[in-house]
């Protein structure tokens, strides 16, 4: 049984939904989402700060509220425990989503890496590979970067 159907019948289970049939837009809404808290994780952990940043840029984008976007969070953390790596998040997205998309999931992963007011290095590496894996080159993600981090200090921007 794929993840994405594990985890609706968990909800349905845990919750007393109804087990509906799969939604491809809601799959790749779960698996975009739990790549977000994929990078706010990298460093073993989800800080408040980083909980509230990704529920606020999430919401109207993927939760009509915050309290769904909160709760879309949590479906995402379950997802990216059950997921091996960022390239198979990536894969669940897929390819032929329009780079406009893919390019504002990007500017996304690089806002939820600066939650805490520093990009480190390692959360840069790993936004800077999701970038190649959605199909950037080294232009693109530089501009992404740019523009997604141009409200942060020099010093707190690892550089490239």
């Amino acid at each position: 049984m794929p993840l994405i159907a594990r985890l609706r019948a968990y909800a349905a289970e845990m919750f007393g939904a109804p087990a509906s049939p799969p939604d491809p837009e809601a799959e790749q809404h779960l698996a975009a989402v739990a790549l977000l808290v994929h990078v706010a994780r990298v460093d073993g952990t989800l800080a408040v700060v980083e909980r509230d940043r990704l529920a606020r840029l999430l919401t109207h984008r993927f939760a009509p509220s915050e309290a769904q976007a909160k709760a879309l969070i949590e479906q995402a953390i379950s997802f990216d425990d059950e997921t091996r790596d960022v390239a198979e998040l990536v894969e669940m997205i897929g390819r032929d989503v329009p780079e406009e998309e893919r390019r504002g999931l990007l500017g996304l992963a690089w806002a939820v890496a600066a939650a805490d007011g520093e990009v480190h290095e390692f959360e840069d590496d790993l936004v800077w590979r999701v970038g190649q894996l959605l199909g950037f080159d080294d232009a693109a993600i530089t501009a992404t970067r740019a523009v997604a981090l141009s409200g942060l200090p020099t010093q707190q921007v690892p550089a490239r």
